[in-house]
């Protein structure tokens, strides 16, 4: 069974970092790509990063290019997502994501997802 827990959101205020993390168990790390999506009161859902556990591809929302950065430990099977630079717009519950491969990012949502955890960034 695929398993996706996410840990690490906070409040915070304006300009601040904050890690998350996502420990993935229940598949093979290196057959999917893992990553974050957010979904913000009154928005629609986002995705905000995926990370390739072949080849460590990454890819990110224009919203947040060179603000966040993911990366991963294979040998943990973990996922994690640094933001630097917080802003109040990227206050939102953040779910990590899981499907096989990566040519489903930006094209469909991914099949499964963790239970999320709660971003909140103060101006």
């Amino acid at each position: 069974e695929v398993q996706l827990v996410e840990s690490g959101g906070d409040l915070v205020q304006a300009g601040d970092t904050l890690r998350l993390s996502c420990a993935t168990s229940g598949f093979t790390f290196d057959d999917y790509a893992i990553g974050w999506f957010r979904l913000a009161p009154g928005k629609e859902r986002e995705g905000v990063s995926c990370i390739s556990g072949s080849d460590g591809s990454t890819y990110y929302a224009d919203s947040v290019k060179g603000r966040f950065t993911i990366f991963s430990d294979n040998a943990k099977k973990t996922v994690y997502l640094q933001m630097n630079s917080l802003l109040p717009e990227d206050t939102a519950v953040y779910y990590c994501v899981a499907d096989e491969g990566s040519s489903w990012w930006g094209r469909f949502l991914p099949h499964w997802w963790g239970q999320g955890t709660q971003v909140t960034v103060s101006s």
